[in-house]
């Protein structure tokens, strides 16, 4: 049965253009279309879709007053779509604050080129989206969506203050160096594995209980995350106390504008300190630093206390990526990081994995029931490299509580 979509856009031409995008996929059918927030809540109710493609802006009721009010009524999957800037990206996470599950940005010159790369991405996204919403457990979502009458909460950002300081400009990025890169797969990642597996090969994994959970002789956190990251990085870190004692870096798959909002937003929530990462910044307990969109992070291999933000290698699919950073612990760190992947599409994280077991660090996914995809948690999984398999509110406590005394 293919995966049932809602449109919801005041735009004609954006109406349209998704419809034709989708038509040709049987794995897809639009079975409405909405012109604003109140039409969507009425037929998100009624048409009980699978997924809900949302815009912004919109008359009567906009996008984010939708989505708190579809998350109540009618719990579904929704990508939100809006534009690259920063007013955009602040909406974005005001979204996903609200229950929103996933994003693309809205740019209008690349939705008008038939030869872009926008559809496949949508597909991507609406298939994946649409099937874990089909498999999710009602309790798994129940966790998702705050703001609705059921348990459980994700985002729960303060307001932004009235002002803003101007973001320091950030250094020139350049290509990583051959001594400089990390020693991990450069090779552009196949339309199969950027895919979120099929329902029928999806292993439901147990997981493990906190209490036998040991937690391990570590120097640095690294924690990966893609589609539905930001509510997950939100609740993990929340969690720490000010004085966590180790550094963390943070990837989650989001373009540049992005993460600059999302670390200032976390920042504001959070005990610790979240900024993005800049090019030598100190790695310090108790900060958190988020690798920015369309760079890589890397520790430098010279001052192994400082981090590397650089171009890196332009065959690799993921900017920011997950493997590049673990691999990068691994070579630096050996046996004493910690690797956490959360939830996301695709398999970004698996191979820098691979190379932290192999150094003798210990890894640690989420599982199945609270992810909103489970793509990356279970390549890990599925590859025998995951030494505990925890839900989501379970992996804060255990990091804010295992450490050393």
């Amino acid at each position: 049965m293919p995966v049932s979509v809602l449109i919801v856009d005041d735009s004609g031409f954006f109406r349209h253009r998704i419809e034709e995008m989708l038509k040709d996929d049987p794995r897809l059918q639009v079975v409405g279309t909405a012109v604003n927030g109140k039409e969507a809540v009425d037929l998100a109710k009624r048409l009980k879709p699978d997924v809900v493609t949302m815009d912004v802006e919109m008359p009567q009721m906009n996008g984010i007053e939708a989505v708190r009010v579809i998350m109540r009524e009618a719990p579904t999957n929704v990508l939100m779509l809006s534009s690259l800037t920063h007013e955009g990206a602040r909406v974005t996470l005001q979204a996903l604050e609200a229950g929103a599950a996933d994003y693309l940005p809205k740019d209008i010159r690349a939705w008008m080129d038939k030869g872009s790369s926008v559809r496949s991405q949508l597909i991507d996204r609406l298939v994946a989206l649409g099937r874990s919403r089909r498999h999710q457990r009602p309790s798994a979502l129940e966790r998702s969506f705050p703001g609705s009458t059921r348990k459980g909460t994700t985002m729960v950002f303060k307001p932004e203050p009235e002002t803003r300081q101007a973001p320091p400009k950030p250094r020139p990025a350049r290509p990583l160096t051959r001594e400089e890169a990390p020693r991990t797969s450069a090779r552009p990642v196949s339309p199969a594995l950027r895919r979120d597996p099929p329902p029928a090969a999806r292993g439901d994994v147990a997981a493990t209980p906190p209490s036998r959970v040991r937690f391990p002789d570590c120097k640095l956190v690294v924690i990966g995350a893609s589609t539905g990251g930001p509510a997950a990085l939100q609740k993990v870190l929340t969690a720490l106390p000010a004085n966590f004692p180790y550094p963390i870096l943070l990837v989650q798959h989001m373009p540049k504008t992005f993460t600059q909002v999302f670390a200032e937003r976390l920042n504001q929530q959070c005990n610790i300190s979240v900024k993005e990462a800049e090019d030598g910044d100190r790695l310090k307990p108790g900060q958190a630093l988020l690798a920015p969109g369309g760079l890589q992070m890397m520790i430098d291999p010279k001052q192994t206390d400082r981090v590397r933000v650089l171009a890196g290698d332009e065959r690799l699919t993921y900017k920011p990526s997950v493997d590049v950073t673990y691999a990068s612990a691994a070579k630096t760190y050996s046996g004493k990081v910690l690797g956490v992947i959360l939830t996301g599409m695709g398999a970004d994280g698996c191979d820098g994995a691979r190379l932290l077991k192999q150094a003798g660090s210990t890894m640690w996914a989420q599982n199945q029931e609270t992810c909103t995809i489970y793509g990356m948690p279970q390549a890990v999984v599925n590859a025998g490299l995951a030494d505990a398999i925890l839900a989501l509110e379970d992996i804060g406590p255990l990091l804010a509580n295992r450490g050393p005394r």
